[in-house]
Protein backbone atom coordinates (compact mmCIF):
# COMPACT_ATOMS: atom_id res chain seq x y z
CA UNK A 1 0.00 0.00 0.00
CA UNK A 2 1.37 3.42 -0.91
CA UNK A 3 1.62 6.47 1.30
CA UNK A 4 0.46 10.05 0.88
CA UNK A 5 2.07 13.34 1.83
CA UNK A 6 -0.59 13.85 4.50
CA UNK A 7 -0.07 10.52 6.24
CA UNK A 8 1.24 11.12 9.75
CA UNK A 9 4.52 9.55 10.80
CA UNK A 10 5.18 8.80 14.49
CA UNK A 11 8.56 10.32 15.25
CA UNK A 12 10.57 9.62 18.40
CA UNK A 13 13.49 11.85 17.38
CA UNK A 14 15.28 13.35 14.41
CA UNK A 15 18.93 14.24 14.90
CA UNK A 16 22.26 14.78 13.21
CA UNK A 17 24.26 15.10 11.19
CA UNK A 18 26.37 12.51 12.96
CA UNK A 19 28.05 9.34 11.76
CA UNK A 20 26.39 5.97 11.32
CA UNK A 21 27.76 3.91 14.18
CA UNK A 22 27.29 0.35 12.95
CA UNK A 23 26.81 -2.03 10.07
CA UNK A 24 27.30 -1.51 6.36
CA UNK A 25 27.51 2.30 6.54
CA UNK A 26 29.66 2.61 9.65
CA UNK A 27 31.36 6.01 9.76
CA UNK A 28 29.12 7.54 7.09
CA UNK A 29 27.67 11.01 7.84
CA UNK A 30 23.92 10.69 8.34
CA UNK A 31 20.79 12.34 9.62
CA UNK A 32 18.73 9.94 11.70
CA UNK A 33 14.95 9.70 11.63
CA UNK A 34 13.90 7.47 14.51
CA UNK A 35 10.25 6.48 14.37
CA UNK A 36 8.12 5.61 17.38
CA UNK A 37 6.53 2.24 17.93
CA UNK A 38 7.63 -1.36 17.47
CA UNK A 39 6.06 -4.77 17.11
CA UNK A 40 8.94 -6.37 19.07
CA UNK A 41 10.03 -6.16 22.71
CA UNK A 42 13.64 -7.31 22.73
CA UNK A 43 15.07 -8.02 26.17
CA UNK A 44 18.15 -5.90 25.52
CA UNK A 45 16.56 -3.09 23.50
CA UNK A 46 18.67 0.08 23.67
CA UNK A 47 15.94 2.35 22.26
CA UNK A 48 12.97 1.80 24.55
CA UNK A 49 12.08 5.49 24.27
CA UNK A 50 11.18 4.72 20.64
CA UNK A 51 9.58 1.34 21.31
CA UNK A 52 7.49 1.24 24.45
CA UNK A 53 4.05 2.86 24.27
CA UNK A 54 4.69 4.21 27.77
CA UNK A 55 6.78 6.87 26.02
CA UNK A 56 4.20 7.62 23.34
CA UNK A 57 3.63 11.04 24.90
CA UNK A 58 7.17 12.01 23.84
CA UNK A 59 6.60 11.11 20.18
CA UNK A 60 5.46 13.62 17.59
CA UNK A 61 2.93 13.01 14.83
CA UNK A 62 4.48 14.65 11.77
CA UNK A 63 3.63 14.89 8.08
CA UNK A 64 6.12 13.88 5.41
CA UNK A 65 6.72 17.56 4.63
CA UNK A 66 7.46 18.37 8.27
CA UNK A 67 9.94 15.51 8.57
CA UNK A 68 11.61 16.47 5.30
CA UNK A 69 11.94 20.12 6.33
CA UNK A 70 13.71 19.07 9.52
CA UNK A 71 16.09 16.82 7.57
CA UNK A 72 16.92 19.69 5.23
CA UNK A 73 17.46 22.08 8.12
CA UNK A 74 19.78 19.69 9.96
CA UNK A 75 21.80 18.89 6.83
CA UNK A 76 21.93 22.50 5.66
CA UNK A 77 20.42 21.37 2.37
CA UNK A 78 23.51 19.30 1.53
CA UNK A 79 22.55 15.76 0.41
CA UNK A 80 23.68 12.90 2.63
CA UNK A 81 22.37 9.57 3.88
CA UNK A 82 19.18 9.54 5.92
CA UNK A 83 19.04 6.58 8.28
CA UNK A 84 15.51 5.42 9.07
CA UNK A 85 15.40 3.55 12.36
CA UNK A 86 13.16 2.96 15.34
CA UNK A 87 11.41 1.18 16.91
CA UNK A 88 10.47 -0.52 13.70
CA UNK A 89 10.36 2.10 10.93
CA UNK A 90 8.71 -0.41 8.59
CA UNK A 91 5.46 0.17 10.50
CA UNK A 92 5.39 3.83 9.44
CA UNK A 93 4.34 5.46 6.11
CA UNK A 94 7.78 6.47 4.85
CA UNK A 95 7.41 5.95 1.10
CA UNK A 96 6.78 9.58 0.17
CA UNK A 97 9.61 10.78 2.39
CA UNK A 98 12.03 8.52 0.52
CA UNK A 99 10.81 9.76 -2.85
CA UNK A 100 10.93 13.40 -1.78
CA UNK A 101 14.45 13.09 -0.44
CA UNK A 102 15.83 11.12 -3.36
CA UNK A 103 14.50 13.77 -5.74
CA UNK A 104 16.90 16.11 -3.90
CA UNK A 105 19.79 13.59 -4.15
CA UNK A 106 19.57 12.33 -0.56
CA UNK A 107 20.10 8.60 0.05
CA UNK A 108 17.94 6.46 2.34
CA UNK A 109 18.89 3.48 4.48
CA UNK A 110 16.41 1.62 6.65
CA UNK A 111 16.99 -0.93 9.40
CA UNK A 112 14.24 -3.32 10.43
CA UNK A 113 13.97 -6.72 12.07
CA UNK A 114 12.17 -7.95 8.96
CA UNK A 115 8.76 -8.52 10.50
CA UNK A 116 6.76 -6.11 8.30
CA UNK A 117 7.20 -5.76 4.52
CA UNK A 118 6.43 -2.56 2.59
CA UNK A 119 6.35 -2.01 -1.16
CA UNK A 120 8.48 1.12 -0.76
CA UNK A 121 11.42 -1.06 0.37
CA UNK A 122 12.23 -1.20 -3.36
CA UNK A 123 12.85 2.57 -3.33
CA UNK A 124 15.52 2.45 -0.62
CA UNK A 125 19.24 2.72 -1.30
CA UNK A 126 20.03 0.27 1.52
CA UNK A 127 17.80 -2.19 3.37
CA UNK A 128 19.32 -3.55 6.57
CA UNK A 129 17.56 -6.65 7.85
CA UNK A 130 18.37 -7.26 11.48
CA UNK A 131 16.52 -10.41 12.64
CA UNK A 132 16.74 -10.83 16.39
CA UNK A 133 18.68 -13.75 17.89
CA UNK A 134 17.59 -15.96 20.82
CA UNK A 135 18.98 -13.61 23.48
CA UNK A 136 16.37 -11.03 22.45
CA UNK A 137 13.54 -13.26 23.65
CA UNK A 138 11.83 -12.88 20.27
CA UNK A 139 11.06 -15.50 17.63
CA UNK A 140 11.91 -14.85 13.98
CA UNK A 141 9.11 -15.14 11.44
CA UNK A 142 11.14 -16.30 8.47
CA UNK A 143 8.16 -16.02 6.13
CA UNK A 144 7.91 -12.32 7.01
CA UNK A 145 11.67 -11.91 6.54
CA UNK A 146 11.37 -13.45 3.09
CA UNK A 147 8.49 -11.09 2.27
CA UNK A 148 10.76 -8.14 3.11
CA UNK A 149 13.41 -9.39 0.70
CA UNK A 150 10.80 -9.95 -2.00
CA UNK A 151 9.34 -6.46 -1.44
CA UNK A 152 12.76 -4.94 -2.07
CA UNK A 153 12.65 -6.66 -5.47
CA UNK A 154 16.43 -6.79 -5.77
CA UNK A 155 16.68 -3.00 -6.20
CA UNK A 156 18.37 -1.65 -3.06
CA UNK A 157 21.47 -3.13 -1.51
CA UNK A 158 20.25 -5.64 1.09
CA UNK A 159 22.38 -6.75 4.02
CA UNK A 160 21.95 -8.77 7.20
CA UNK A 161 23.04 -7.29 10.54
CA UNK A 162 22.84 -9.54 13.57
CA UNK A 163 23.65 -8.74 17.19
CA UNK A 164 25.60 -11.44 19.02
CA UNK A 165 25.63 -11.95 22.78
CA UNK A 166 26.52 -15.63 23.13
CA UNK A 167 27.04 -18.96 21.38
CA UNK A 168 23.32 -19.47 20.77
CA UNK A 169 23.16 -16.11 19.02
CA UNK A 170 26.23 -17.02 16.98
CA UNK A 171 24.69 -20.29 15.81
CA UNK A 172 21.46 -18.44 14.97
CA UNK A 173 23.44 -15.98 12.83
CA UNK A 174 25.16 -18.82 11.00
CA UNK A 175 21.79 -20.35 10.24
CA UNK A 176 20.30 -17.12 8.91
CA UNK A 177 23.39 -16.50 6.78
CA UNK A 178 23.11 -20.01 5.34
CA UNK A 179 19.51 -19.27 4.33
CA UNK A 180 20.58 -16.16 2.42
CA UNK A 181 24.10 -16.76 1.08
CA UNK A 182 23.66 -13.95 -1.45
CA UNK A 183 23.39 -11.31 1.29
CA UNK A 184 26.30 -9.58 3.00
CA UNK A 185 26.48 -10.31 6.72
CA UNK A 186 27.50 -7.89 9.46
CA UNK A 187 27.92 -9.08 13.04
CA UNK A 188 28.28 -6.91 16.12
CA UNK A 189 28.70 -7.69 19.81
CA UNK A 190 25.65 -6.73 21.84
CA UNK A 191 25.60 -3.71 24.12
CA UNK A 192 24.53 -5.36 27.35
CA UNK A 193 24.20 -2.09 29.29
CA UNK A 194 21.37 -0.27 27.49
CA UNK A 195 20.34 3.09 28.97
CA UNK A 196 17.11 3.53 30.91
CA UNK A 197 14.60 5.19 28.56
CA UNK A 198 14.61 8.43 30.56
CA UNK A 199 18.37 8.59 31.20
CA UNK A 200 21.02 8.71 28.48
CA UNK A 201 23.96 8.85 30.90
CA UNK A 202 24.06 5.18 31.89
CA UNK A 203 27.60 3.83 32.17
CA UNK A 204 28.74 1.56 29.36
CA UNK A 205 30.60 -1.61 30.31
CA UNK A 206 33.36 -1.10 27.77
CA UNK A 207 35.46 -3.97 29.09
CA UNK A 208 32.55 -6.37 28.76
CA UNK A 209 31.67 -5.24 25.23
CA UNK A 210 35.31 -5.43 24.12
CA UNK A 211 35.63 -8.93 25.59
CA UNK A 212 32.55 -9.99 23.65
CA UNK A 213 33.99 -8.44 20.49
CA UNK A 214 37.26 -10.38 20.90
CA UNK A 215 35.33 -13.59 21.52
CA UNK A 216 33.20 -13.03 18.42
CA UNK A 217 36.24 -12.36 16.22
CA UNK A 218 38.00 -15.48 17.50
CA UNK A 219 34.85 -17.57 17.17
CA UNK A 220 34.14 -16.61 13.57
CA UNK A 221 37.73 -16.97 12.43
CA UNK A 222 38.10 -20.37 14.09
CA UNK A 223 34.91 -21.38 12.28
CA UNK A 224 36.39 -20.18 8.97
CA UNK A 225 33.44 -17.84 8.55
CA UNK A 226 35.35 -15.45 6.36
CA UNK A 227 32.39 -13.84 4.59
CA UNK A 228 31.00 -12.19 7.72
CA UNK A 229 32.19 -8.72 8.68
CA UNK A 230 32.54 -8.13 12.42
CA UNK A 231 32.23 -4.54 13.57
CA UNK A 232 31.79 -2.69 16.86
CA UNK A 233 29.13 -0.11 17.62
CA UNK A 234 31.26 2.94 16.93
CA UNK A 235 28.76 5.37 18.44
CA UNK A 236 28.87 3.47 21.74
CA UNK A 237 32.66 3.68 21.73
CA UNK A 238 32.57 7.43 21.09
CA UNK A 239 29.52 8.58 23.05
CA UNK A 240 28.38 5.70 25.24
CA UNK A 241 24.59 5.43 25.44
CA UNK A 242 23.93 9.13 24.90
CA UNK A 243 20.97 9.78 22.64
CA UNK A 244 20.98 11.97 19.56
CA UNK A 245 24.48 11.18 18.30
Amino acid sequence: MGTTMTDKIRIAEIFGPTIQGEGALIGEPSVFVRTGGCDYRCSWCDSLHAVDSAYRHTWQSMTTTEVWEQIETLSGGVPLTVSLSGGNPATQPLGDLITLGQDADYRFALETQGSVAQDWFADLDLLVLSPKPPSSGMDTDFDALEECIEAADGLPRIVLKIVIFDEDDYQYARGVADLYPELEVFLQPGNHTPPPPDDDTATVDEDGINARMRWLVDRALADRWFTARILPQLHVTLWGNKRGV
